[in-house]
Parts: structure tokens; C-alpha cells; sequence
């Protein structure tokens, strides 16, 4: 599968308590540094399913933006469209409390306009076998259009993935092209300007109402630690439930529960099976400190069929 990936990349500087969080008292504890962004993250998990993605992004010209670059390709993720640039990376300042959620954060979002010239010169070359494009619906509006131009032009299907819905909710009519929308339930509130309160099975139905008013082909929106839920606007919808493990550290749960839900449309999967492979990979991520998933062969994940293939290279 040819997948590309259009996102942002950050720098994270996480904190940890070794005791209960005080939020206005001096707490101890261990302090981490992680490559980090949506787009990022997304196509490193995408890359650990040995799918071999594409990325479209900026890092900076300093050898923090060299290590970001180092670690992708390391994951055999293509570069190759990957420019370098003063401040092309973002920043994400970030302290947990002892249960492993975000207590408080700040960041610092990169402008990602340099991107627009590459996608003209070189977006025929990007886009023209491309099964599936995964894209950032909130980084700059330039790109995203110049994205989605040639995505109509080659039939490729786009899934949106969300940073930031105060953005990405002012572009609804790219979410009415996209093949899939994927994100969380307060995100989901923000882009319906309702809350979405009362069990999963409630908040499905809500959703699907939604999703068939609205005309958007197909959502799929996590739930935390109760689950996820999709629905389309034919009227197919469901309910997955979480997987139950111990939290370390939810950073990231959510890219790869996008980046296995993407994975898995673009393989032609239903949107229930989507649901589950992500919520597989969620669960990955939040029992560790990493902000991506670990290695999955395509076979674990019912991707594709057959005996593991140890030659596997994204064919």
C-alpha cells in the first residue's frame, strides 16, 4: 500500500510525578524529551506496521530536527518530502498527573506554508499512486487545500485526523470530502456544538444523527477509557469498548488509534474492524512511555491474510 501522510512535527517535553500532582506546589519527578506531533506520531505508527509510509512535513535545520529525521527513517518511514528550515518544528510542554493524564500543557504550533510551494512542484509525483492520504485537517489552510486538490484529481481517498477542532471545525466542508474524520469525543462536541453526554451506545446514536445531518461520509470518534464509536451517513454505526490496561502514559493513544483506524480503511476493512485495530494499537501505546506504537506485522493485525512474511517491505 502507497500511504502518505500530511502533518506536523513537535518536540515534547514530558513531566511525570513520582507522587500525587499538586498544581501549584513544586513536584518531583522525571522529566523526558520525545520526538511528538499528530502527523508525526501517525505516520511513525503507520510506519511500525511496516507499511512503509510517505511523510510531508518540516523539521528544523538543527540536529534536533537531523534526530527526528534519523528516527523516522530508522522506522522506514520516506523522507523524501520532509523539508528542512528554520522553526519547521513545533512544541509541546506537557506535565502529567500520577494517573497518567494531561494535567495542564502548553504549544507552540509551527507555520507550515513552505509546504505549499513543495505540494505544486512535486504533487504529482506525491499524489498520483497513492491508495490512501492521512492529513492533518487543521495545519495550514494552503496545504490542506493544495492536499485535497490532488487527492480529487487522483481519487484518492483522504482520512482527517485533529489537532486542534477550534481550526478544523471552521473547514466543514472538507470533512464532508474526506472518506473518514477521526477524533475524540470533546472534539466531536466542539465540530457538533452539542455535548455528548450518557452512555457509549446514547452517544453512538447522537453521533449518527449528526454524522447523516451533516453529510459527512464517515466519523469515527474515541471515547477515552470507554472505548470508540463510529457511524456513516448511510446509518451503519457502532460501539467499541477499550481495552482494559494499566496506564503509564496516554500521549499518543489517540495517533495511533488514527493511524490503525486510516491503516485499516485504506485496506478496505469495515469501519468496525478500523474501530478495533485502533483501539489495538491505543492500547499499545498507553502502557508504555513512547509516544507510538510498537511493531505489528500486517498479519497481526488482520490487515492482510497469510503467514508472516519476514521479507515483508510494505508490498
Amino acid at each position: 500500500m502507497n500511504i502518505a501522510v500530511i502533518g506536523a512535527v513537535f518536540v515534547d517535553i514530558k513531566g511525570f510525578p513520582f507522587d500525587a500532582y499538586i498544581p501549584a506546589g513544586r513536584n518531583a519527578g522525571n522529566v523526558e524529551i520525545v520526538h511528538g506531533g499528530v502527523g508525526r506520531n501517525v505516520v511513525e505508527d503507520i510506519a511500525n506496521l511496516e507499511l512503509v509510509p510517505k511523510f510531508i512535513s518540516m523539521v528544523d535545520d538543527t540536529p534536533q530536527g537531523e534526530a527526528v529525521l534519523k528516527k523516522l527513517r530508522s522506522h522506514k518511514v520516506n523522507t523524501d518530502y520532509v523539508i528542512t528550515c528554520p522553526d519547521g518544528m513545533g512544541m509541546w510542554l506537557a506535565v502529567f498527573d500520577e494517573t497518567g493524564d494531561v494535567a495542564g500543557s502548553i504549544s507552540k504550533r509551527p507555520s507550515m506554508e513552505p509546504l505549499v510551494e513543495m505540494l505544486k512542484e512535486k504533487g504529482d509525483e506525491i499524489f498520483a499512486h497513492c491508495d490512501g492520504v492521512i492529513i492533518e485537517i487543521d495545519i495550514d489552510k494552503e496545504v490542506v487545500k493544495q492536499a485535497f486538490k490532488y487527492c480529487e484529481k487522483y481519487h484518492v481517498p483522504v482520512y482527517c485526523v485533529v489537532a486542534n477542532m477550534s481550526i478544523a471545525s471552521e473547514r466543514r466542508d472538507l470533512f464532508q470530502k474526506a472518506e473518514c474524520a477521526i477524533c475524540n469525543k470533546q472534539e466531536a462536541e466542539l465540530l457538533f456544538v452539542e455535548e455528548f453526554n450518557g452512555e457509549p451506545e446514547e452517544i453512538c446514536e447522537k453521533l449518527s444523527e449528526k454524522v447523516i445531518n451533516a453529510n459527512i461520509n464517515s466519523m469515527i470518534v474515541t471515547l477515552g477509557g470507554d472505548g470508540a464509536i463510529y457511524a456513516n451517513k448511510y446509518g451503519d454505526k457502532g460501539y467499541c469498548p477499550a481495552n482494559k490496561v494499566t496506564v503509564r502514559d496516554t500521549t499518543g493513544a489517540g495517533d495511533a488509534f488514527c493511524a490503525g483506524a486510516s491503516a485499516a480503511l485504506i485496506f478496505k476493512k469495515s469501519l468496525k474492524e478500523a474501530v478495533e485495530i485502533g483501539t489495538r494499537l491505543a492500547a499499545s501505546v498507553i502502557v508504555i512511555n513512547e509516544n507510538t506504537c510498537p511493531r505489528f506485522l500486517p498479519q497481526e493485525l488482520g490487515l492482510i491474510s497469510g503467514e508472516p512474511d519476514t521479507d515483508w517491505e510494505g508490498k
